[in-house]
């Protein structure tokens, strides 16, 4: 008896020394490995004198060609595009004189700025042309007509102003301002700005892909659209995040089918094709593949940590351990669910013409982001096993597997976060993914670094914008995007 007292009371200090080890090893994490990651403070910045107003205008006008891309239309507005090419050679003289300009897959454009130094790997700054359409019956609902392209109450108002066209331009006057102020970069330069992004951009930046890898050129790293310096949006922040997108998701949609007998709505059979679809979905929906927290997720955790309280640095710090507890609770939001892990969303369901007729076929189309880690390959597998109906046909319309992520240890995650740091100090910069996809997929076999990050302010109400109704930009906000390009431009090409 006495040694079993002895025995547990052993097991109990080993226990408690483990417990007790267990517990150094994750404070002293919190300690020691958050602030690893604290940013330098950068060289200060040069001050660039944007023409705030006269750039306002500029973009204001750019919003009222209404270039729309509508899917399977490969040249949707085709006047649009080519009013806002001439409006754009008019407007940014300067940078047409210096950079060559070329005209690719009937509406993209691609911009080269010779470099100095050969050595240099060029570098690819990117936007796109094109907008969503506005949703029918919302038109009223806008403060200001959507393409009217009007300022008013601080800000430009219209589709485009957020997603992309402010980039566009911005980047154009960016380097308009330099060129005029007689610039020339030690590295060359590209812009691509593509016409049909919102409709997966096969026939613009693609194409503009595959004329550059024909003609030998790799980049450096690739800058496109993506995240931004998101501001009362991430949880136990007090200070804004500039967050780089250094990953996407990927893309896959399938087609559900379901077929039935068919024949007189007053005789149906136990389950009609209808009814089958609708169990395949409802499996789908609430047997969601497994979370993961990624490396660019991981690393935005540890990033942010430091400025997190005590609790929350414990757990960003602690991942191997606190990991179940935060993709849980990340789960409970769709917006850090889609961080997370690959989603499924119906978005077609299509079955029947008449009440009184069953119908033979019904189908649905299923949208999957996936997420880096999983492939289409093993997002196709798991629908197989969630729906478990042999009756009903799973065919791949389109499909892309995610992007690689891009290392932060990189000369051009360095460069962007400098010139972040320059512009907004007040800013966290961290990594993360995208959940989205972007132009820049197309650029992946010729660049072993792209960045997915927009340089404007966003709050929980702008989110909604994207997209949505109201999109608008601050003419202040607009301004610093200007200045953050051409920061970029010369910390880009200073001394190597």
């Amino acid at each position: 008896m006495t040694g079993t007292r002895r025995g547990v009371a052993g097991l109990a200090v080993v226990a408690a020394v483990m417990i007790v080890s267990l517990c150094g090893v994750v404070v002293a994490r919190a300690v020691v490995v958050a602030p690893r990651v604290r940013e330098h403070a950068p060289p200060p910045a040069t001050i660039t004198a944007v023409d705030t107003a006269g750039a306002a205008e500029r973009l204001a006008q750019a919003v009222r060609f209404k270039t729309t891309a509508v899917e399977g239309n490969r040249s949707p507005g085709a006047a649009a595009f080519t009013g806002l090419h001439r409006f754009l050679r008019q407007s940014y003289r300067h940078a047409h004189r210096a950079l060559s300009r070329e005209v690719v897959g009937t509406n993209s454009l691609l911009y080269h700025w010779g470099g100095t130094d050969p050595r240099l790997k060029p570098i690819l700054l990117m936007a796109h042309l094109d907008v969503v359409p506005i949703e029918r019956g919302t038109e009223a609902a806008w403060v200001e007509p959507p393409f009217a392209g009007r300022i008013s109450d601080g800000h430009i108002w219209g589709r485009g102003t957020i997603d992309d066209k402010s980039a566009v331009l911005a980047i154009l006057e960016a380097v308009d301002f330099l060129a005029d102020a007689g610039f020339q970069p030690r590295r060359t330069v590209y812009l691509a700005f593509g016409h049909d992004e919102e409709t997966r951009g096969r026939e613009g930046a693609a194409r503009i892909a595959e004329l550059l890898k024909s003609r030998g050129v790799t980049f450096e790293y690739v800058l496109d659209e993506g995240l931004f310096v998101v501001d009362g949006i991430v949880p136990g922040m007090a200070r804004p995040v500039a967050v780089i997108g250094t990953a996407e998701k990927g893309w896959l949609t399938l087609e559900l089918r379901a077929e039935g007998p068919g024949g007189h709505a007053s005789i149906p059979p136990r389950h009609t094709a209808v009814g089958a679809l609708a169990a395949a979905i409802q499996r789908l929906e609430t047997n969601p593949m497994p979370a993961a927290i990624n490396p660019p997720v991981n690393e935005f955790f540890l990033r942010i940590s430091p400025e997190t309280s005590w609790m929350q640095r414990l757990v960003f710090a602690n991942l191997w351990l606190f990991g179940p507890a935060v993709k849980y609770k990340l789960g409970q939001s769709p917006t850090t669910n889609a961080l997370i892990r690959t989603t499924s969303a119906v978005t077609i369901t299509r079955a029947g013409t008449v009440d009184n007729v069953l119908p033979r076929f019904a189908t649905a189309v299923v949208n999957f982001r996936v997420l880096p880690g999983d492939t289409t390959t093993t997002v196709m597998d798991y629908a197989q096993r969630v729906v478990a109906d042999p009756t009903i046909s799973i065919e791949p319309l389109k499909r892309e597997e995610p992007s690689v992520v891009s290392a932060t240890d990189s000369p051009g995650f360095k460069t962007i976060t400098q010139t972040i740091n320059q512009l907004y100090p007040e800013a966290v910069v961290a990594p993360g993914l995208l959940p989205a996809r972007t132009d820049s997929a197309h650029f992946a076999e010729i660049t072993e670094a792209i960045f997915r990050f927009r340089p404007l302010r966003m709050t929980p109400g702008d989110v909604d914008r994207i997209h949505g109704t109201n999109e608008r930009i601050s003419v202040d906000g607009y301004a610093e995007m200007i200045r953050f390009y051409v920061q970029l431009l010369r910390n880009a090409n200073s001394g190597e």
